[in-house]
């Protein structure tokens, strides 16, 4: 093939003015001849230039997306539909993600299993569910009396959250990143009233990641249940107890039925983010143009699911409430103690694990400078703007 220098030099020749002489004639008819087979070869070059970088802008990618959630459910399931049909639409067709909810292809919690070795390129769930592969998984999640979700957001992203995650999930060759946050959830559902510490003896709840370790020293016993499961395993009496996220998605899933007290504030999971995860091969054979604009798409997704539950939930608690659910505060007493225990048990896990306690530094940092500004920021304005009589369940 004729190179693009060669290409642009010949395409300047002028060839000899014309004489009698029969073999200057034949010289100008031969070296014509030469041009014109240049310029054609350039021409080609040029298409089939043109031709491979189309191919490279058309080319298509086929994911499949694996959850965590049940089919559309709420907020938490509808979250990876949309990302799809973002993704879709951003690419104008080039990255089509097909989405399968919790048992389709994967069970619940075989999302991170799935993705890390190629079955599904892309997964949604929550990285609390894979503790017992990575230890401080369970940070990229919520940390009983962490966080908040817009504290969450801002260590993520920027105050070097986002780049500890990836560190801790690249041995399972996987890219994480935030994909929604349902913001403070409800402490759980009981059948019966809590008084003290002491009512939590005995019982079986669900509740995972490090709010299921404090529960268990506390004196009951955590389950780890995928939300799909948690009605029945209440209803047969499987488990006594059980915290799921909050109004908006509890209502859906009908708790009301089988339990009687609602508590709050969710100690448990004051900011929970839920992830995306990603093949490293898979996001690595993207254009550059397409990784963008999953990334994208991922934080469009955290924020839009974050306002979702916050316009969802009050309405969804007033209409508990209006089925005789019975909202209560959890006592004073039993706060400070789970409090304490907390501390207890993230000081235990830094202790066992190198990367738990790189994470957890990080993070205790940035909650103790974040939270100078909000006690005179956040804290100081909901004190002045609230009222009891704002809260469902005051008189």
């Amino acid at each position: 093939m004729v190179s693009g220098g060669l290409c642009q030099f010949r395409s300047r020749l002028v060839p000899y003015k014309p004489t009698r002489d029969n073999g200057m004639q034949i010289i100008k008819s031969y070296f014509l001849i030469v041009v014109a087979l240049s310029l054609i070869a350039c021409q080609a070059e040029n298409a089939a230039d043109s031709s491979g970088a189309s191919r490279v802008e058309q080319q298509t990618f086929k994911w499949k997306l694996v959850t965590t959630w049940p089919k559309n459910f709420p907020g938490l399931g509808v979250a990876p539909e949309n990302f799809a049909a973002l993704v879709e639409r951003m690419s104008s067709g080039r990255l089509m993600i097909k989405v399968y909810s919790a048992g389709e292809i994967v069970p619940a919690l075989e999302v991170f299993s799935a993705v890390s070795s190629g079955t599904a390129e892309i997964g949604h769930g929550a990285a609390y569910y894979w503790k017992g592969k990575i230890p401080a998984a369970p940070l990229f999640t919520s940390v009983p009396f962490g966080l908040n979700a817009q504290e969450m957001n801002g260590w993520l992203h920027y105050g070097g959250g986002l780049a500890l995650w990836r560190e801790l999930y690249a041995p399972f060759n996987l890219i994480p990143m935030a994909a929604g946050n349902t913001g403070i959830q409800m402490g759980g559902w009981y059948n019966k009233e809590l008084r003290t510490i002491d009512d939590f003896k005995g019982l079986r709840m669900r509740i995972p990641g490090l709010g299921g370790e404090v529960f268990t020293r506390a004196g009951g016993t955590a389950v780890n249940l995928p939300g799909g499961e948690i009605y029945t395993s209440m209803q047969t009496g499987v488990i006594d107890a059980a915290e799921w996220v909050a109004p908006y998605n509890d209502l859906a899933f009908g708790f009301q039925n089988v339990a009687q007290y609602y508590y709050y504030p969710g100690w448990q999971e004051p900011g929970p983010s839920i992830e995306l995860i990603i093949n490293q091969q898979a996001y690595d054979s993207l254009p550059d143009d397409l990784t963008a604009i999953v990334e994208t798409a991922a934080r469009a997704i955290n924020q839009d699911m974050l306002d979702e539950y916050t316009s969802r939930n009050n309405t969804a608690l007033l209409e508990l409430a209006k089925q005789g659910v019975e909202i209560r505060p959890y006592p004073d007493e039993i706060i400070a103690v789970l409090r304490q225990i907390s501390a207890e048990v993230l000081a235990e896990n830094a202790a066992r694990d190198p990367m738990f306690d790189k994470i957890y530094r990080s993070y205790d940092a940035y909650r103790k400078n974040v939270t100078a500004y909000h006690e005179i920021s956040e804290h100081a304005y909901f004190k002045i703007r609230q009222t009891s009589s704002d809260i469902v369940g005051h008189d």
